[in-house]
């Protein structure tokens, strides 16, 4: 019976395997950000992960909240200490282990599954100036040395995402790739103290950053099939920007020593709106593009086998900085309430994605510009401009989504926006004699614009601070208009 045992052993053996091929296709992650002006409750974003098959989710920081609603949840999690903590890290070994002890120690020891700490973010952006430079190593040794202290260096790894453009290739061509020179010696010592720890490469890429404000970029290249001219790269053959690019990475770290070094996609997505080619059918086009290629186990013409990922991102995001572009608050897979934009499959049985649960919202109610109002009036620009700076008018302009509507439209928009961004409140549609209340959806009959009806989210106490200096400000403004109209 001895062949027997070993047909069973063998069996037994491929059918570990299978499992851990299909855990690792399925266990897709996604980065949830909370720079929303009306965030969804963690408890509901948890269960949104969970009923949408996400396995893996990545932090920006450490929010006590959500580690708590990630308690027990069998997600696994990357918390992450932002840029601005960097310093301080840097320059003291007891702020790591303070900071290790409060944000992932007594989360872990909670049943939280933290698998990683995400040291800064795309620290070496062209954008900062090399402010980080400096500070972006030793804060990564101190938090490593916490972790050490605190027994959790095994089970919880470090890591820096990094921007794509931390490497380059001057032809295009993924074999002539290598670290960019300015940041070259500071980036072999991150990656060298990374890989004696056993930690990822965490790199983000996005094609459409390349496709934005690029005429000369191939649209089709940007995406997952119908590319017409392929790079051949010494019989590799490269259809797409994304296997390029993370083949420039794997010739990059082979140049310089790490060729077996493990890679995480930090940060892959597509965005729906801001910009012409921020639309629900490229990001649907894309997303589900990368997504069928994961679930296949196709890697790239370098690294065969699934590629560990978190798309970008969840949900939409209206309190991000629109210097990027405006398209910066559109990442989301989801709309703020937690809505699927579009048809994406994240897993081998989906039927879609899933929308979050008993989600409430405010009245339905609407501010727009009142029928008996004038475009000539002096107060229409001024009162546009104060609505678009305190709530979200990125939905507006050349190739958006509501960038059909009239000048009407455009300024039921914005009165709308702040309104709703206000909670509804009375004063919030009070833009002197031009705003009125309505109970009929103004939003057009047919494409994707919409005005939105707010959800109606727990006031806590940053919220409400924020919101009464918002209100006292529009009182000001109000009265600064009536004033000068007197």
């Amino acid at each position: 019976m001895g062949w027997l045992k070993g047909v069973d052993f063998a069996a037994a053996v491929f059918l570990l395997l299978a499992v851990l091929l299909m855990d690792s296709a399925s266990g897709i992650g996604v980065n949830w950000g909370t720079q929303v002006q009306h965030p969804l409750p963690a408890a509901t974003v948890v269960k949104m992960l969970k009923e949408n098959g996400f396995q893996k989710v990545k932090l920006f920081d450490a929010d006590s909240t959500i580690l708590n609603a990630l308690r027990n949840s069998g997600i696994q999690v990357m918390v992450g200490i932002p840029n601005d903590m960097l310093s301080t890290l840097a320059n003291s070994v007891q702020s790591a282990e303070k900071w290790v002890a409060k944000n992932v120690s007594a989360h872990v020891s909670s049943n939280v599954d933290i698998r990683y700490v995400a040291v800064g973010n795309e620290p070496f952006l062209s954008t900062y100036n090399g402010s980080f430079e400096g500070l972006t190593l030793p804060a990564l040794q101190n938090i490593q040395a916490a972790l050490v202290k605190a027994g959790l260096s095994s089970q919880v790894k470090v890591t820096v995402p990094l921007n794509a453009d931390v490497y380059e290739s001057p032809t295009n061509i993924p074999s002539q790739g290598d670290l960019r020179a300015n940041i070259r010696d500071n980036m072999v010592q991150i990656i060298k103290f990374l890989n004696d720890n056993g930690s990822p490469f965490t790199v983000n890429i996005y094609p459409f950053i390349s496709l934005y404000g690029h005429t000369d970029f191939p649209f089709d290249y940007a995406f997952f099939n119908g590319y017409s001219s392929p790079i051949n790269d010494n019989e590799k053959i490269y259809q797409d920007m994304f296997s390029a690019n993370y083949d420039t990475l794997v010739w990059t770290l082979q140049k310089n020593g790490f060729g077996n070094m493990s890679i995480i996609v930090g940060e892959i997505g597509w965005p729906t709106d801001g910009d012409q080619n921020a639309n629900i059918q490229n990001a649907q086009r894309f997303n589900q593009g990368f997504m069928s290629r994961y679930l296949s186990g196709q890697g790239t013409p370098m690294r065969s086998g699934p590629v560990d990922a978190y798309i970008f991102g969840l949900i939409d995001e209206d309190g991000k900085s629109t210097q990027p572009g405006n398209f910066e608050r559109h990442w989301g897979l989801f709309f703020f309430d937690g809505k699927p934009k579009y048809q994406l499959n994240l897993t081998a049985n989906s039927n879609g994605l899933v929308a979050a649960s008993n989600v409430k919202y405010l009245a339905r109610q609407w501010c727009v510009l009142s029928s008996s109002a004038s475009l000539d009036d002096p107060q229409v620009g001024p009162s546009v401009t104060y609505a678009c700076e305190n709530a979200d008018c990125t939905s507006l302009g050349y190739g958006t989504s509501c960038g059909n509507l009239d000048a009407l439209g455009n300024i039921s928009y914005a009165f709308n926006s702040y309104y709703q961004m206000q909670n509804q409140l009375e004063t919030a549609c009070k833009f002197p004699n031009l705003s009125v209340v309505t109970r009929t959806d103004p939003s057009p009959s047919s494409g994707d614009c919409k005005f939105r009806i707010m959800i109606d989210t727990p006031v806590v106490v940053g919220t409400s601070v924020g919101s009464l200096q918002k209100s006292v400000s529009f009182l000001l403004f109000l009265f600064l208009f009536v004033s000068t109209t007197m």
